[in-house]
């Protein structure tokens, strides 16, 4: 198998990004996170052959993208959080003889190819930690660690510091790369104002799909849609 795979955990998207609930629907928030999903997936799928991605996920949305894209999905830990996603994943690649991974959510439509390679290139694929953090350096939106069982982790609001300090207990000194892309991510209604404003062009499916409902501005997403 690749030495290297790429591991998206994205749960059940019928409860997804409920601190955008003020703002948007049950209805309009899933429809949000499929397009996030697509814009993340388009942006892995051109480097299957470098590191293949596997979708941990029980959603069927989630699994039919991954399907068309040729990607793998598995169940074990999909209704564990995201740590605990990642964790099933990695465990489960590293049995298969994976000697590393990078981990991405799929709430980061901005993100590209061109970013993802780079992330790959700053990483020691052979005993290393890489990461990329969110706009604040409170989230970690890009984690790529060899081999995968190297570092704990634990995701959450505040988790790039302890994740550099769980590296470098382990002997390993984080790589960091601040990359526009991983770290424009979406969890609440600010965060949508800052993506449309980085996507003026609406590059993304995200941003289209908000501006289809209404969202035609930064300005517009502090407005809760009816």
């Amino acid at each position: 198998m690749s030495a290297l795979w790429i591991i998206v955990p994205f749960k059940d998207s019928r409860h997804s990004k409920q601190r955008l609930a003020r703002l948007l629907s049950a209805e309009k928030r899933q429809a949000l996170a499929h397009a996030m999903l697509e814009d993340v997936l388009d942006a892995i799928a051109p480097l299957r052959d470098r590191a293949p991605c596997v979708l941990v996920t029980v959603d069927p949305f989630a699994r039919s993208v991954a399907a068309r894209h040729g990607m793998r999905t598995l169940e074990d830990g999909a209704h564990d959080g995201h740590t605990g996603a990642v964790d099933a994943a990695r465990r489960r690649l590293a049995s298969e003889g994976a000697t590393g991974f990078l981990t991405m959510p799929g709430d980061i439509p901005l993100v590209t190819v061109g970013e993802i390679n780079e992330l790959l290139d700053a990483h020691d694929h052979e005993r290393g930690f890489t990461i990329a953090p969110a706009y604040d350096e409170q989230g970690s939106n890009g984690i790529a660690c060899s081999p995968p069982l190297a570092v704990p982790l634990r995701f959450g609001e505040n988790s790039f510091f302890p994740h550099l300090d769980a590296a470098r207990a382990t002997g390993l000194e984080p790589v960091v790369r601040h990359l526009a892309g991983f770290a424009a991510d979406v969890d609440v209604p600010e965060d949508i104002g800052r993506l449309m404003e980085r996507d003026r062009d609406g590059r993304s499916r995200a941003v289209r799909y908000l501006c289809s409902i209404g969202l035609a501005s930064p300005v517009a997403a502090t407005e809760p849609t009816r």
